[in-house]
């Protein structure tokens, strides 16, 4: 018998705060989410997004505990959990469930559809992140996601999401016991170190980058290096790297599709305009209302430019000392999207190091067609 097509359902779902899943819970209870199908969920979370955020894994741990009544413990770790912290601006908490099904519901209207693939790596060592060996790590994690979603060709891959770690002083100071240096002693650079890494991981997976071109020296340095698919986001909640992949594949049938677009800076919305074209959105100006219930997700990341210039004006998103840099950029991109997109429950992830050129990054849609 020939393999049963997967079909992939998309469900974004608002949040009142961080441990809010009341809303996961009455589509779970209403037979709208089989959390069985689960294969992971986004979420955006009203914290800073920077080391000490721990909005991230407290939005988790609740996650876990409603998860935990409908399923196993294995397979509530099977989950793909990324919580992104940031709702800086007008940006509106929420999450996103990424669900998988097996069965055609019905005639096949279209060649190819929304797939979806997940992975784990291994515990990553702290000497380790923002190194090749991190690179190495994630490149592999990315392959093994990509086969789990039945996507053989590169090509066919539009976004890469990577739950990825950061260092605590804790964790710094276990690896210099071991007689081992880190890439850096500031936390917070180690968030931009791991998401740099692990970006360059999904470029060589992808083939946009050789793994043998890069070395540690590239990584946060050489910004002209990057993938136009990574998304990836550092937490203290986790040693590993969450991977989810979504791509287009013959072996999955439905209505979803997702094409991306890479924003060459902050305010370039041109791309994003581009890739709903190709979805079947056009028109001039903001999406109407028609068009916007057909958008499963938008999915972005954003970054101040390095050159602290935008289209040549100064921009003071890298002088603030009270508020980082990534919170701005989230809050600004997110702004810029919003009035494409018309409407505000955005996953926007700052710190897009080596993900998209410099001051600005990918943009992922998933669309419903008709």
């Amino acid at each position: 018998m020939p393999t049963p097509l997967r079909r992939a359902h998309v469900h974004r779902l608002p949040m009142r705060s961080p441990d809010d899943v009341g809303a996961l819970e009455a589509a779970i209870v209403s037979g709208a989410i089989d959390p069985a199908g689960i294969v992971a969920i986004l979420g955006k979370t009203e914290g800073n997004g920077c080391v000490n955020d721990f909005t991230r894994a407290f939005a988790v741990r609740s996650l876990e505990t409603l998860l935990g009544r409908h399923l196993q413990a294995d397979a509530v770790r099977q989950i793909a959990m990324v919580m992104s912290g940031g709702t800086e601006g007008a940006l509106s908490p929420h999450m996103i469930v990424f669900e998988a099904r097996t069965g055609d519901d019905g005639p096949r209207a279209f060649g190819t559809s929304l797939a979806l693939g997940r992975a784990r790596t291994p515990t990553l060592p702290g000497e380790h992140l923002g190194r090749m060996q991190q690179v190495a790590q994630v490149a592999a994690g990315v392959r093994a996601a990509m086969a789990d979603a039945g996507i053989e060709d590169p090509a066919d891959v539009h976004y890469v999401q990577v739950k990825c770690p950061l260092l605590t002083m804790e964790r710094i100071e276990a690896a210099e016991a071991r007689g081992a240096r880190t890439a850096v002693r500031d936390t917070l650079k180690s968030m931009g170190f791991s998401r740099g890494a692990s970006a360059l991981g999904v470029a060589v997976a992808l083939g946009e980058l050789a793994f043998d071109e890069l070395s540690d020296a590239d990584i946060c340095a050489d910004y002209s290096r990057y993938s136009e698919r990574a998304a990836t986001s550092g937490g203290v909640e986790l040693l590993d790297h969450e991977i989810m992949v979504a791509g287009m594949s013959a072996r999955w049938t439905g209505p979803l599709a997702i094409d991306h677009g890479v924003m060459r800076d902050a305010i370039d919305i041109e791309p994003a305009r581009a890739a709903l074209s190709r979805l079947g959105l056009d028109g001039p100006g903001q999406l109407p209302a028609a068009s916007r219930g057909r958008i499963a997700a938008v999915l972005a990341k954003a970054e101040a430019a390095q050159s602290g210039k935008v289209r040549g004006l100064r921009h003071t998103m890298l002088d603030d000392s009270d508020v980082s840099s990534t919170r701005h950029a989230r809050a600004f991109v997110g702004g810029a999207l919003a009035g494409l997109f018309g409407f505000t429950d955005l996953f926007v992830s700052g710190g897009a190091e080596h993900q998209g050129p410099d001051g600005g990054g990918p943009v992922a849609i998933i669309v419903e067609r008709r």
